[in-house]
């Protein structure tokens, strides 16, 4: 196994689901706002489950995202 390789594959995956995350929250945030569905000073629980077939892997994330 090649560690270097290994490392940048994972930062480059976790990039990946950073950005792609924080876009789809972030839309779907204003569009509840603008439709009424959230005031806009919520905290709204959230989870991530990450599983990574092959190796077992299932690990489930829990946290909140805070509007302010």
């Amino acid at each position: 196994m090649n560690e270097e390789a290994l490392n940048v594959s994972v930062r480059k995956f976790l990039k990946k689901v950073g950005i792609t995350s924080q876009r789809e929250i972030e839309q779907a945030v204003r569009t509840a706002i603008a439709g009424g569905r959230l005031k806009g000073n919520e905290a709204l629980p959230a989870k991530v489950l990450l599983t990574v077939d092959g190796l077992g892997l299932s690990v489930e994330i829990e946290g909140a995202v805070e509007l302010e």
